[in-house]
């Protein structure tokens, strides 16, 4: 036995002592293979999953090397049984292999023929085989590579993809730090790490917190590439953005860049479309993912692609011999489909720590509170009377929460400040009490970016927004959210908006991060699955009583 920072468990997960002298060390030495699940003040919990080994060893890692960090960093003996397991998963991946075949084209090979035999017997893989070349060797039809990726991984045999990716168009491009007609920048270390992590493997995630430049990533990788590029985006609001970034940070003209919307359909070397326009269906079909075939993309980057739609799912199956980047603040998908980001976008890449980052300062701290209203005597009764599926719409919009949010946004009256819901209703009734303008889906785009930038500017010190500014907004003055409603439990969601906050402040000031939840019923439950994924970064979170709140005398410190 060893006085090291880990404890192994024998239902795989990790327990990690953040206060150990080697904590450091060996939080960077198990996260290629571990998944973090929660960081609260003092023992960290992380899990070793498939999915996590398999990430790892697309990453370069093998079994070896995992079982040695285990052994060095464990402070009672490994469970031997563990070791086997994380061997023999670790060695399930690239016993198949998608190749190029001189003459044949598309293959599956195989090192291991009892396996070749056994996913051969497979009902769902034998329609996207051709011909046996040897004992060793299929034909696989071309269109079906990504379809077999991830019928394999379901199948507990992930393939590793070898069979390499087309270039696409060549268009130049280079990113431009010193034009004398623009501010000096230069790529963050970690941005530079990621790219470069990016283009080791072809394809496949990369993870960085809200704030921390995945564009920057993003128009890296574009540069390397040298290449027409799609990308993916979640509104039109977050194109604009993008493009607004490629032609600071570029050699990019605005010629060069287009913009495919529900306002513009411009097909350009760099085009840039939203997820809802490629997913707009007119009888059953999607005519707008003709986009993927409209130029020979070299390739192709999904912002948020935790939000990836089914319908780009199934496309991006098609498109397996583009380079596939995926960028998003969690790896996070409320439907299960991670393997799918896995088996189709590529492997995690690179992956950075929000609480690493922000003790960097490329991020900026933040303070979460929860505030716990307590409904009146009528109002629990009339709770306890609803329907199940009012129940959470009633609770989110209790008269109690408005008057708790009017309160906390006069205590930071000098704050830049963020009111985010999910109830349309409650929204339009808040901002007419806090006299601020709001953003919902039926706000245009024009006037969506003309709030933006008033508030950006300081004109705009408060500004109620619906779901619709969860993704990809970049507001980097906002220090202050409160939040009323959510999308239910979701932990991305609760990712995204903590990120709006997370932007370096100049003065250093920490952000603060408000959620007004109704105590004792599905509101409470929802809040604290969300609050999992606070506390998987590290945040404590700190619970108030409203009452706290709206009693007369108190200081906006106090909560």
């Amino acid at each position: 036995m060893t006085d090291g920072p880990l404890i192994v468990q024998s239902d795989k997960t990790l327990l990690l002592e953040v206060d150990h002298e080697l904590a450091d060390g060996c939080r960077v030495a198990i996260a290629p293979f571990a998944e973090l699940e929660r960081s609260p003040e003092h023992v960290h919990t992380y899990r070793v999953t498939p999915l996590a080994l398999w990430n790892a060893r697309a990453a370069g890692h093998d079994a070896e090397q995992v079982v040695d960090t285990l052994l060095t960093y464990s402070r009672y003996p490994v469970p031997h049984a563990l070791l086997v397991d994380i061997a023999d998963t670790m060695g399930r991946y690239g016993r198949l292999q998608l190749q190029n075949h001189p003459t044949h084209g598309l293959v599956l090979a195989s090192t291991d023929r009892a396996v070749l035999e056994e996913v051969l017997r497979s009902r769902r893989v034998q329609p996207m085989l051709g011909e046996r070349l040897d004992d060793d060797t299929v034909a696989v039809f071309p269109s079906e590579r990504g379809r077999l990726k991830q019928t394999l991984l379901k199948l507990g045999w992930p393939a590793e993809d070898l069979a390499g990716y087309v270039d696409g168009e060549h268009h130049a491009m280079e990113l431009r730090f010193d034009d004398p007609d623009r501010d000096p920048w230069e790529l963050r270390p970690y941005q530079r790490e990621a790219a470069d992590g990016f283009w080791a493997g072809g394809s496949g995630v990369v993870v960085l917190p809200c704030g921390a430049g995945k564009t920057l990533v993003g128009a890296a990788v574009m540069a390397h590439a040298q290449a027409t590029t799609l990308v993916l985006v979640t509104s039109a609001v977050a194109a604009r953005q993008w493009k607004t970034e490629l032609l600071r940070r570029t050699s990019l003209t605005a010629d060069e860049v287009g913009e495919y919307t529900g306002q513009r359909k411009e097909i350009r070397p760099i085009t840039i479309a939203t997820y809802q326009i490629m997913t707009t269906r007119r009888k059953g079909t999607y005519p707008h993912l003709e986009l993927f075939d409209a130029r020979d993309w070299g390739l192709i980057v999904y912002d948020e692609v935790h939000l990836l739609p089914a319908p780009i799912f199934r496309f991006t199956a098609d498109i397996q011999a583009r380079r596939r980047l995926g960028l998003t603040a969690t790896l996070v998908r409320e439907d299960g489909r991670e393997g799918d980001v896995f088996s189709l976008i590529g492997p995690k890449r690179y992956d950075a720590p929000w609480r690493d980052m922000e003790s960097q300062g490329w991020i900026a701290p933040a303070d979460c509170v929860e505030v716990r209203v307590t409904l009146t005597e009528s109002e629990r009764l009339a709770y306890a009377t609803a329907e199940p599926d009012d129940r959470y719409r009633f609770c989110s919009t209790t008269p109690t929460k408005t008057r708790v949010v009017v309160r906390l946004a006069r205590r930071h009256a000098d704050d830049q400040m963020l009111v985010i819901g999910q109830y349309i209703d409650q929204l339009d009734e808040l901002a007419a009490h806090l006299d601020a303008p709001i953003i919902k889906g039926e706000t245009r785009v024009a006037e969506r970016e003309r709030l933006y930038e008033a508030f950006r500017r300081g004109e705009i010190s408060t500004l109620v927004v619906s779901k619709v500014a969860n993704f990809s907004i970049d507001l980097p003055e906002a220090t202050v959210a409160i939040q009323v409603s959510g999308t239910f439990g979701s932990r991305q969601e609760e990712a995204q908006r903590l990120g709006r906050l997370l932007r370096p402040k100049a003065d250093g000031r920490s952000a603060r991060f408000h959620a007004v939840v109704a105590r004792d019923t599905v509101d409470q439950e929802y809040a604290a699955h969300r609050q999992r994924f606070l506390a998987e970064q590290g945040y404590a979170y700190q619970i108030v009583d409203a009452d706290t709140v709206l009693a007369e005398g108190r200081t906006g410190e106090e909560i």
